[in-house]
């Protein structure tokens, strides 16, 4: 153990990759097990076990098991995101974008994970600049995905495409966030679609 803590404390370039790589093996099981074991709680053993490190690595490289759970399933939610830009391309028209896009976002299986990583962010001060970094790189993925997409298609949005990404985002993220603190209501009861305002020729697309 003490060798590994030394390893991990040198400055040499290969031990600066080797952290690099211990550190994105740590986010990407944690995200696995998040993933497959969603609203259980994940001990730092199981973590550590499953990356093939000591427990230490984990505050070592993230401080703290909640700061490493954030990192995961913000992770998990690109993966997520990347799979709905997918599903977004095999829209045939504006509607169906805004229709599909709402229906795959609300059933993404990182919304758990990443409800509670919204959470931690609140009650914890020190989260809230990662929580920010990871919600800005999940804004501008979005909307460089928007901009290509209605690029290619002459679609149009009513607003700015930096205001479109963080509403819808907003949206869903808040509705996950009110169904954790125990809110009432079903999908059903919430028109995601209508937070987007994409629309095409064929039709005049959502009222302002």
């Amino acid at each position: 153990m003490e060798k590994k803590r030394t390893e991990a404390g040198s400055t040499s370039p290969r031990s600066r990759d080797r952290g690099r790589a211990t550190r994105r093996r740590l986010i990407e099981e944690t995200a696995r097990l998040c993933k497959e074991r969603p609203g259980a709680e994940v001990s730092v053993a199981e973590i550590a076990n499953a990356a093939g490190v000591f427990p230490n690595q984990v505050t070592y490289h993230f401080g703290s098991k909640d700061s490493l759970l954030v990192h995961a399933a913000f992770l998990g939610l690109l993966h997520d995101a990347r799979r709905i830009e997918r599903i977004g391309r095999q829209a045939p028209d504006a509607a169906a974008f805004r229709r599909n896009v709402a229906r795959a976002v609300l059933a993404m299986p990182s919304l758990p994970s990443v409800a509670r990583a919204l959470a931690a962010g609140i009650s914890k001060p020190e989260l809230a600049p990662v929580v920010d970094r990871h919600l800005q790189l999940l804004f501008r993925q979005s909307e460089r995905f928007v901009s290509q997409l209605i690029d290619r298609r002459g679609w149009r949005t009513r607003r700015p495409l930096s205001v479109e990404t963080r509403t819808f985002w907003s949206t869903a993220l808040g509705a996950v966030l009110l169904v954790r603190a125990g809110a009432h209501g079903t999908v059903a009861d919430l028109d995601l679609a209508g937070a987007l305002t994409i629309h095409d020729d064929s039709a005049a697309g959502p009222s302002d």
